[in-house]
């Protein structure tokens, strides 16, 4: 399979497949979902892609957008729960506060030896769809809104954000 068109019925997944994917798209699901898109317009073909190409995938799920979790619950509520042993009427609960972080001192030398971090953001803007389902224009306006949020950062937290289309070669190594 190398597009969603190739996805023409229930998926067949071989033999030993262990995915999440392949434990809960029971023909029954694949038939209710098969051909819908969810709220941010991405289909569920799009969504059940990747699992049935990389059948080794432990999840083979990726959502399309936040809408995606509402729209083909009857999905995500199994793949989640299972993965993460979060309930459907389950609460998560946040504390974005750094400060109440228990990260214990870098010796000297470990400390010395770090020059700049990376942060890996994997989920998105509230109105912006999940990976799988963005455009390229909607890639350069998040870019766009987090850059500016960073620019405001202050204290411990100030940084240089660097855009991977504009950084130059010195500025990568």
């Amino acid at each position: 399979m190398k597009k969603i068109e190739d996805i023409t019925g229930p998926v067949e997944f071989p033999a030993g497949t262990k995915s999440l994917l392949c434990k809960y798209l029971t023909p029954e699901v694949y038939n209710k979902y098969k051909g819908l898109k969810d709220k941010a317009g991405v289909p569920f073909e799009l969504m059940i892609l990747s699992g049935a190409q990389n059948v080794d995938s432990g999840i083979g799920l990726y959502a399309g957008s936040h809408d995606s979790y509402t729209t083909f619950s009857d999905l995500f509520d199994k793949v989640i729960e299972d993965y993460h042993k979060h309930g459907k009427d389950a609460k998560h609960v946040s504390d974005m506060d750094f400060k109440k972080l228990s990260c214990p001192p870098l010796s000297a030398e470990d400390a010395s030896m770090i020059i700049s971090t990376r942060i890996r953001v994997g989920r998105n803007l509230k109105d912006f769809p999940l990976g799988p389902g963005i455009t390229k224009e909607q890639r350069d306006k998040v870019e766009e809104l987090v850059s500016k949020a960073l620019s405001g950062m202050t204290g411990e937290l100030k940084g240089t954000y660097y855009s991977l289309k504009s950084m130059k070669p010195e500025e990568q190594k």
